[in-house]
């Protein structure tokens, strides 16, 4: 055997093991990313099932973590995965939304009949120089007025086929969902700054086909307003009203009034 052909099988000999090995860690780093996204859609399944997230248990349970929306009666912190936090009663900073950016912990009830949310029962908030500060302890009832649950918004029809010149599409429905984006103006009133807002209706090709005018937004819509900054199209879940005159709708794309109650990524 030659000296070229003995190094050329050890070349190759070489070259196989490499692409062996390569071909070993492509498969651990698929395997261990299919796992993260198995692991992540198992978790948004749940939720969007109702069961609660592991680690949370009947009753009372500890939370902590930074405050990052805040709006009425809600909190939402991203380290308590799964939740709406629901503050009922006074804080003795002021409302709920004192306590954005800060740094919490408290407990919270929970119960399996609201999965998805934990009633808090006490919060402090972190301070450098005293350490944690009480700032909340319930004292109230708590009354979920506006909340809509998951089975509540399951009763929601999706509005379809919209357009201008067919009001039957949303006429007698009451509540439905629309999908689209919301959209605001500011005009002057009276020497006065208003902000009016509508909600453009995109279809499955992301056309507009008409527009809604909101009337009103519920504490809790406009908490998942900020909660889904990020996001620019979302289900907005309505109470129809009154619809817009023909003279106008033909013209403007504008064909109800509606009522904002909660807003969603589906």
């Amino acid at each position: 055997m030659t000296h070229r052909a003995f190094v050329s099988k050890k070349e190759k000999s070489r070259a196989e093991k490499i692409i062996r090995f390569l071909g070993l860690s492509l498969f651990a780093i698929l395997l261990v990313a299919g796992g993260s996204v198995a692991c992540k859609k198992k978790v948004a399944e749940e939720a969007a099932a109702g069961q609660k997230p592991a680690g949370i248990k009947e009753g009372i349970n500890d939370f902590e973590g930074t405050v990052k929306v805040a709006l009425g009666k809600y909190l939402y912190i991203p380290a308590v995965q799964g939740f709406d936090i629901i503050v009922q009663g006074k804080i003795e900073s002021g409302d709920a939304s004192t306590l954005v950016d800060k740094e919490i912990k408290g407990k919270g009830f929970f119960s399996a009949d609201k999965p998805s949310i934990l009633v808090a029962e006490s919060i402090e908030v972190k301070e450098a120089e005293r350490g944690w500060r009480p700032v909340f302890t319930r004292t109230e009832e708590v009354v979920l007025d506006d909340y809509l649950d998951l089975k509540a918004r399951e009763e929601f029809q999706a509005l379809k086929d919209i357009s201008y010149d067919k009001p039957e599409g949303w006429e007698g429905k009451g509540r439905a969902k629309v999908f689209g984006r919301l959209e605001k103006e500011t005009t002057s009133e009276g020497g006065q700054q208003k902000e009016i807002y509508w909600i453009a209706i995109l279809n499955e090709k992301n056309e507009q086909v008409g527009k809604v005018i909101v009337d009103s937004f519920t504490d809790f819509a406009q908490y998942y307003l900020k909660k889904l900054r990020l996001f620019e199209n979302l289900w907005f879940y309505l109470t129809i009203k009154e619809t817009v005159v023909w003279k106008t709708r033909r013209v403007t794309d504008d064909l109800f009034h509606a009522d904002i109650l909660y807003c969603g990524l589906f």
